[in-house]
């Protein structure tokens, strides 16, 4: 195919930001949106560089976003902690050089002297200094299903955390506040279990083949008619593994001569299929309308470097929920943007899809828009549907394209069976094809988990991030040693967690990531907050300066949540 008829392909128009009527933050954060102006009886306190859209008539409903300011005592004693870890990873590299200190890092032999290193030491300081000191919070084994309660293998480290032993004891009931479980579906038992042990009856597990070979089943036919149905979209294709969708797929979409315009934020599988495709790069300020804005016109009346010629083909690349701000995409402006730009959109929808709007389609559905009006829909089964691997849905004729020229699609080995069914039965739930209500409940429960557990979080005084109807939910903790802190102490009261910092983060800005699930039931939730209100009054976590809470919105009605 011709590099103009794959264009004609990517039928979409550029999506920008528009103006915010304020400057944005230096991290590029815009500190506290607000859309609409309520009849409610709170005031939120105006924080610096509050940001108001230009199009508040693009939204049908309100669009609540938080990112209060870091107290500057908390940054500068954030710096100080890490200027003091770096001066003693030195002192210690020094020791370990001079073999005063025992040194477990891997190195070169005696023999391999000469040889141009495989990798440089100086890139493994952080790993070696501070990564590994709370090293202990992740990659914690599990022995059961990790569903809203898990079973962990217990174990411990001789050697400050350079090695693990088990001591075969199991951690039993920790309540789950970190898998992207938003739906409940990663479960043993229950419709989507039976259905997947069927598949594997009739299947087996593996396909041992491609799609375009030995390996397209009907199962695999059925998956994708059904995805396509459910996103309201031509055509739609399945993939083995969420990361592949977007790193094999952006390259066969654009190419030398193409620009990509790309959050700042955006995952590292959407940075890597970038790269990988050869295109020219620019990336925006996160959710900042301005700055895409910009970048587009910039891009339309200088065309490409040095030539100047028109770009082959512009790509505004955003996701749905940014998986660690807990944010949400302006995606109204995007789309129109994009159609007053003349650009395309890829809209990666890894954690909106199942887990946003009230039929759970994702921020599309979300802010009652058309599909239509996004070029390339993507998206993952990892998270809301319990099982792996991702998607790309749009037009026939895009799909079609993909289909002979995307790599995932050709060299990689097809879906799993009983994976491609779980799939399918958690998704028609979803739908209501099921023939009961269980879809409907479960996208209810996730929308009141969610309000619920981020309000009593204000109340408590912590700063939290992101969109008020997210269910991931990051929580501030900043300090370095208190990253390492948080997850043991969690731990120690039977709660699981995700604790993240940099370089993950930016350096000031280390948090704890929640994820709230339909699984969790009120009594789960509660006994999730006493823990985190308890330990963050031992650690001092609790930095936010607001003096009303926030109010109960969300797209589930509000007199639904004053019943409980």
């Amino acid at each position: 195919m011709t590099e103009s008829s794959a264009n004609k392909l990517l039928n979409g128009d550029a999506c920008h930001r528009t103006s915010n009527g304020k400057k944005s933050s230096k991290n590029g954060f815009t500190k506290n949106h607000c859309l609409f102006q309520q009849p409610h009886k709170y005031r939120r306190p105006r924080e610096k560089n509050q940001n108001v859209s230009h199009n508040p008539s693009l939204y049908k409903k309100p669009f609540l976003e938080s990112f209060e300011e870091t107290p500057l005592l908390v940054a500068v004693l954030t710096y100080m902690g890490y200027g003091i870890l770096t001066v003693f990873g030195y002192l210690r590299d020094f020791l370990r050089h001079w073999n005063i200190e025992k040194c477990h890092v891997a190195r070169e032999r005696e023999e391999q002297k000469d040889f141009v290193p495989l990798y440089q030491d100086f890139e493994n300081f952080y790993n070696r200094n501070l990564y590994m000191r709370i090293r202990d919070n992740w990659n914690r084994p599990i022995c059961s299903v990790p569903g809203a309660k898990m079973d962990l293998v217990e174990r411990v480290s001789h050697d400050y955390n350079w090695t693990f032993e088990h001591t075969g004891k199991v951690v039993k009931d920790v309540i789950n506040m970190g898998s992207y479980n938003y739906l409940g579906f990663a479960e043993n038992v229950g419709a989507c279990a039976d259905a997947a042990i069927e598949s594997t009856q009739k299947y087996g597990a593996g396909v041992s083949s491609t799609r375009c070979e030995m390996g397209n089943l009907d199962i695999h036919e059925e998956l994708e008619q059904l995805v396509a149905r459910f996103l309201g979209v031509e055509s739609s294709m399945a993939f083995g593994m969420g990361f592949a969708t977007n790193s094999m797929n952006i390259p066969a979409l654009t190419g030398k001569g193409c620009l990509i315009l790309s959050d700042e934020l955006n995952h590292a599988s959407l940075v890597l299929g970038a790269r990988l495709s050869g295109s020219t790069i620019r990336v925006f300020k996160h959710n900042n309308m301005q700055s895409l804005e910009k970048l587009l016109r910039d891009a339309i009346v200088h065309g490409q470097p040095r030539t100047h010629r028109p770009w082959k083909k512009i790509l505004i690349v955003v996701e749905g929920i940014y998986s660690m701000e807990g944010s949400v995409v302006r995606l109204p402006e995007v789309i129109a943007l994009k159609k007053r730009y003349k650009a395309y959109l890829y809209l990666d929808e890894a954690h909106s899809i199942g887990a946003m709007g009230p039929n759970g389609k994702g921020v599309v559905d979300y802010f009652g828009l058309d599909p239509k009006d996004v070029d390339v829909m993507m998206g993952t089964f990892t998270k809301s549907f319990g099982a792996a691997g991702g998607y790309i849905g749009g037009k026939k004729e895009l799909i079609d394209y993909l289909r002979s020229h995307s790599h995932s699609a050709l060299y990689a080995t097809s879906m799993s069976p009983p994976v491609a069914q779980q799939i399918i039965t958690s998704m028609r739930i979803i739908m209501g094809e099921d023939g009961t209500t269980l879809g409907a409940d479960r996208l209810r429960q996730l929308s009141e988990n969610t309000t619920y557990f981020r309000r009593k979080l204000h109340d408590m005084g912590f700063i939290i991030y992101g969109n008020d109807d997210s269910p991931v939910v990051p929580m501030m903790l900043y300090m370095p040693a208190k990253i390492g802190a948080f997850g043991r102490e969690m731990l120690k009261r039977n709660i699981g967690t995700v604790v993240v910092g940099f370089p993950a983060t930016t350096i000031i800005e280390s948090r704890a990531r929640f994820c709230v699930s339909a699984a969790h039931t009120r009594e789960m939730l509660d006994t999730a907050l006493a823990a985190i209100s308890e330990v963050g009054d031992l650690l001092q976590l609790k930095y936010s300066r607001r003096e009303q809470p926030l109010p109960s919105l969300g797209w589930m009605s509000e007199e639904s949540l004053l019943q409980d």
